[in-house]
């Protein structure tokens, strides 16, 4: 990910951190679910989908597709878009969506994917493992469209988008032509109708019987929205199929980490084999971390101060290596966490600690560093600044603790420092 990338994250949180409560910020990482896993929760809506079997043992694929009863699809089950484009890294096997011919066919398609990384243009080089597959009965689409639901600030509520044309980008759609994306505000407190997704379905371009489907679908997958805490639905391609029925053919949706309490087994549901391991390790410990492309590390408390501090190593040529908040309530445990993050970085050359005591004061940061250091050893060039609430008693800990450290007051000069050192 790049810092540009990161900004508007990071705003956002600065916006929340400013309120001023003394509690740590947690890392916020959206939970995303795979294809299958979507699939079996628009079922339980009522909402229309292909008949499906999943599969996590390749030995299995054979009885399964059997089971089928049907000519089967073979899906990848990784957290990108892209799919069938990409190709897979250990065999340069081309696609990660293939038509089954038959049997045979079907497990020579698994044995090359099952167990390997996806490349696509989403997930960068380095892939996403395939862990699963996803056995979906052969259609023939009619026709495509396009649906989603999401929050929608200037609606003051859920937004239902539609549009006529589906099965590629919708920005391509949108640019193409903004008169084709249909937009319908929801009041959150009446909920969606029976009459507005009979609306949204003709606008939809569904005629007869099928806008009766499309919208029994719709309204399912309002409730999914609602009842699940999602921050997006999105189905591309909401599809009339040739035999007349209407399906949601792939799916993509976004849950609320917030809302976790209210649906635990749904978010244990959570891949983290899919995340950067990094990101996964932070969150354990309630580091606010975000992994980046750069050399130099950077432990930083308030979201705001943590993207000031990016800026000004990327003002001196420097590159961050990552966004790390430790927020308002670190302590030895969590900074040894963090250290041993960043040193586990191999692109890390440098550390940057630059601490403002405020909630959080500077001598609490300097004993978790040195309890940290000594936990897990040093083995980067390390520059810390500390300023505000007891600096002066962090100082005095770092100084006396004997390790090498470059001790700054100046955020400027320790940030010229931290990029010559790396």
């Amino acid at each position: 990910m790049s810092l540009s990338t990161l900004r508007f994250a990071g705003q956002r949180a600065f916006r929340n951190s400013s309120m001023g409560a003394p509690v740590a910020m947690t890392q916020r990482r959206f939970l995303n679910l795979h294809e299958y896993q979507s699939m079996e929760i628009f079922n339980k809506f009522g909402v229309g989908v292909p008949k499906f079997v999943v599969c996590k043992d390749k030995a299995q694929l054979g009885s399964l597709y059997d089971g089928m009863g049907t000519d089967c699809v073979v899906k990848s089950q990784v957290l990108a878009g892209g799919r069938g484009l990409g190709h897979i890294k250990e065999n340069n096997f081309q696609g990660g969506v293939h038509v089954a011919k038959d049997k045979a066919h079907a497990i020579e398609i698994g044995e090359a994917m099952m167990g390997n990384t996806l490349v696509t243009k989403q997930t960068g080089a380095e892939g996403k493992p395939i862990n699963c597959l996803l056995l979906v009965e052969k259609f023939e689409i009619k026709s495509e469209r396009y649906f989603a639901i999401l929050m929608d600030r200037s609606a003051g509520g859920p937004l239902v988008i539609g549009s006529k044309t589906g099965g590629t980008s919708i920005e391509d759609i949108a640019a193409a032509d903004p008169t084709a994306i249909i937009k319908m505000p929801i009041d959150i407190m009446q909920g969606m109708s029976e009459a507005q997704a009979k609306e949204m379905a003709i606008s939809m371009g569904f005629e007869g019987d099928q806008s009766k489907q499309a919208a029994e679908s719709i309204m399912g997958l309002y409730k999914v929205f609602i009842e699940c805490d999602c921050t997006m639905v999105e189905i591309n391609p909401f599809a009339e199929l040739t035999d007349g029925r209407v399906m949601v053919c792939d799916g993509k949706v976004g849950f609320d980490d917030n809302a976790a309490f209210r649906h635990k087994e749904l978010h244990a549901k959570r891949d983290t084999t899919q995340e950067d391991p990094r990101e996964v390790a932070a969150k354990e410990f309630d580091l606010n971390y975000i992994g980046l492309d750069g050399s130099i590390a950077c432990m930083v408390n308030g979201a705001g101060l943590a993207m000031a501090t990016m800026d000004l190593l990327k003002l001196f040529g420097g590159e961050p290596a990552n966004f790390l908040d430790v927020g308002g309530a670190a302590n030895e445990e969590s900074i040894t966490a963090a250290f041993k993050i960043l040193q586990g970085d191999p692109n890390v050359k440098s550390i940057f600690i630059n601490i403002f005591g405020g909630i959080m004061r500077c001598d609490v940061i300097a004993n978790g560093v040195v309890a940290a250091i000594g936990n897990v050893g040093l083995t980067k060039p390390l520059v810390v600044r500390l300023v505000g609430t007891n600096v002066d008693q962090g100082k005095k800990i770092l100084a006396d603790s004997g390790l090498n450290v470059e001790a700054f007051d100046d955020f400027t000069e320790a940030a010229k420092k931290a990029v010559a050192l790396a």
